[in-house]
């Protein structure tokens, strides 16, 4: 083989293997927001199976605005105060931005008497949620 043709050759293989990691990266990103949406399904109506499931065992769930930091024990635990908040409620969200394993998402809670808009972020390891935070951004959801 002349130089040209291998010059050529490893031009390509540069090329191919970039080609794969951004398919990779895009598949990642992609798993990351069927996580989250799986995550908001199962916190509408409080699924306590689901989102067991989609919580790794030491995940931390930051709420700063109640001040609180609970593992998934805890917030499992929660759920049924929960479930009486949320009953008629809907909850719609997108994803902001998505990088180096945190998604940040906001999201409008419409409760039945009032709506806020969250801003929350996820970072998400092995299909797994492994850190949340939740802030409250506006009192209403005409900004989403």
């Amino acid at each position: 083989m002349n130089g040209a043709v291998r010059q050529v050759m490893n031009v390509r293989s540069v090329v191919l293997t970039a080609a794969a990691l951004l398919v990779a990266i895009i598949a990642a990103r992609a798993d990351d927001g069927a996580i989250i949406s799986r995550w908001y399904a199962a916190l509408l109506v409080a699924d306590r199976t689901e989102l067991a499931d989609l919580l790794a065992d030491d995940v931390r769930i930051k709420l700063d605005d109640l001040g609180i930091v609970q593992g998934k024990q805890e917030f499992i635990a929660s759920l049924d105060e929960w479930k009486g908040a949320v009953a008629g409620a809907a909850i719609r969200h997108r994803i902001e931005k998505s990088e180096g394993g945190v998604t940040t998402v906001i999201a409008c809670y419409d409760f039945p008497n009032n709506d806020m808009l969250m801003q929350e972020t996820f970072a998400v390891t092995d299909s797994r949620i492994t850190a949340s935070s939740q802030a409250a951004i506006a009192e209403n959801c005409e900004d989403y």
